[in-house]
């Protein structure tokens, strides 16, 4: 996990997040030899997936929660393809979680720090039992994100 100040950002706070490194493997591509475009979202769910491990909210820890967190918006600027085996870095960066989770995405590439594609994602939190909308994020998250910002944040 790492963070970033508001001035690098242009926000109001510090932000939480996690980078992942990867290549673009040859299965990812379409039949112009570039990664066919739904497989961003793909790269974008890797870089969420640890950024929630890094907070201690896995999977395990969202259903024990009670609550799942479905993606209800998404969002993606291709500004150059991708290609195989390219070195890339994917970050996702916490925006919001009062009341959803919204995170920012940014594809680089490794060697060159050259901004590939961006992202967004919106989640809000639903009830396992019921399947109903939460109108605010539920304590058990809000609690390790707080815990992680004193970590970042002392």
């Amino acid at each position: 996990m790492s963070e970033k100040t508001a001035s690098e950002t242009g926000a109001s706070a510090k932000l939480l997040g996690a980078e992942i490194e990867m290549s673009v493997p040859f299965y990812d591509l379409d039949p112009l030899g570039v990664v066919w475009h739904g497989n961003y979202y793909k790269y974008f769910e890797l870089a969420r997936a640890e950024f929630m491990k890094s907070i201690r909210f896995d999977i395990d820890e969202m259903r024990q929660s009670g609550y799942v967190w479905p993606v209800t918006k998404s969002d993606c600027s291709y500004i150059s393809p991708l290609r195989y085996d390219m070195k890339i870095m994917v970050r996702a960066e916490l925006q919001e979680e009062e009341h959803r989770l919204s995170l920012r995405y940014w594809i680089t590439e490794k060697e060159t720090g050259k901004v590939l594609a961006k992202g967004h994602t919106i989640q809000a939190a639903v009830h396992i039992d019921t399947w109903e909308m939460c109108l605010k994020t539920p304590d058990a998250l809000l609690k390790r994100i707080r815990d992680a910002r004193k970590k970042v944040c002392p």
